[in-house]
């Protein structure tokens, strides 16, 4: 009995061991991403306290505002843009390797941008833009290969394009605009998709997509003029081809007009009614307030089975009837004409109080 305890015993000290390792190294994981959160925040000014939830004591960061995480408590989402913050950021921001969206964009940061950033390898959105950022753009942010948006402009960078941004293929918007980039702008690999809008108000950037050579280089060559064709015409026939020319030019003329014309005269002939029917009584594309949708039979009762001693009045689609509706309200029905004897009859009414 001693051993056999003593072997349960053993056994729970294994488990019990197993869990500490596994809590010790979730815990640990909560701390460096808490830190490197927090280290953030200690170096940025704050005006608004809108960090103010970031308490490094409390271990779980998911539960600071503008911070999001996944279902594995990984943080995926920094939401700060247009907080109004000042300061610089940190390098530990490279030690969120499961971020996706950093956005910092509409601030008054400063200072370079950490080439730690390229170790957020799953990072898909990166908005530094509106900010007062200065230094080059980090060679490093080559190896986001996941990138689809990076917007840095309308700050202050200074320095070359790097290379190593056209290997990133997923990249679909890219914005470096109004900085003080300088020279020659990539036009390989993903930049060959992109517009002299990305590049704008960086004078001293050059190259094709800019509209300035770049020292070196020869000058762009303008394109060739336009020749417009020679007419084509037969010897001794030119008055027989204009003619037919001529008459091609009207006859497709008067054939794109012809439906506007036709459509002109049916509305001069068409009474100005218009009618609309409600699919349901709360249906979200119509904001007439609550309409209601009748049956053939509640209009017969109201009507009186479209009396005669009802009608209130006629009109170029049919005759208006008073009716007193269940509810004693009294409404006023249009019964439409009909057009032949097999067309079902319709009804669309608009409700009158008194």
């Amino acid at each position: 009995m001693i051993g056999a305890s003593a072997k349960i015993s053993a056994q729970n000290l294994v488990f019990m061991a197993a869990i500490l390792v596994v809590a010790s190294e979730f815990c640990s994981a909560f701390v460096w991403i808490g830190d490197a959160l927090h280290s953030l925040r200690t170096n940025l000014e704050d005006p608004n306290n809108v960090l103010q939830s970031w308490d490094p004591t409390l271990v779980n960061p998911c539960t600071w505002f503008h911070v999001t995480c996944n279902n594995d408590n990984s943080v995926i989402r920094v939401d700060l843009g247009n907080a109004a913050l000042s300061g610089q950021l940190v390098p530990q921001l490279g030690l969120l390797k499961n971020l996706q969206y950093l956005e910092l964009y509409s601030n008054n940061i400063s200072g370079p941008i950490p080439s730690d950033l390229g170790n957020l390898t799953n990072l898909v959105s990166l908005d530094l833009y509106l900010n007062s950022f200065t230094g080059p753009i980090p060679d490093t942010l080559g190896k986001l290969s996941k990138l689809r948006f990076l917007r840095l402009n309308n700050n202050s960078l200074t320095g070359p394009i790097p290379m190593s941004l056209t290997n990133i293929s997923s990249l679909q918007v890219l914005d470096l605009s109004n900085n003080r980039l300088s020279g020659a702008v990539p036009d390989n690999g993903s930049f060959s998709l992109f517009t002299p809008i990305s590049f704008a108000n960086n004078l001293d950037l050059c190259g094709p997509v800019t509209g300035r050579p770049c020292p070196g280089s020869p000058p762009f060559s303008p394109p060739p003029p336009f020749v417009p064709p020679p007419p084509i015409s037969a010897p001794g026939g030119n008055s027989a081809t204009g003619a037919i020319a001529g008459g091609v030019a009207a006859g497709a003329a008067l054939l794109f007009a012809a439906p506007a014309i036709a459509f002109a005269w049916w509305r001069r002939r068409k009474p100005q009614e218009y009618f609309f029917d409600v699919p349901a009584e709360e249906d979200p594309e119509v904001h007439l307030g609550q309409l209601k949708r009748f049956s053939l039979r509640e209009l017969q009762v109201a009507t009186d089975s479209f009396s005669n001693k009802n009608i209130l009045g006629r009109g170029g689609f049919g005759k208006v009837y008073k009716g007193r509706l269940a509810d004693g309200s009294l409404v006023a029905v249009k019964r439409l004409k009909e057009r032949s004897e097999h067309l079902v009859e319709s009804f669309n009414f608009k409700r009158r109080l008194r």
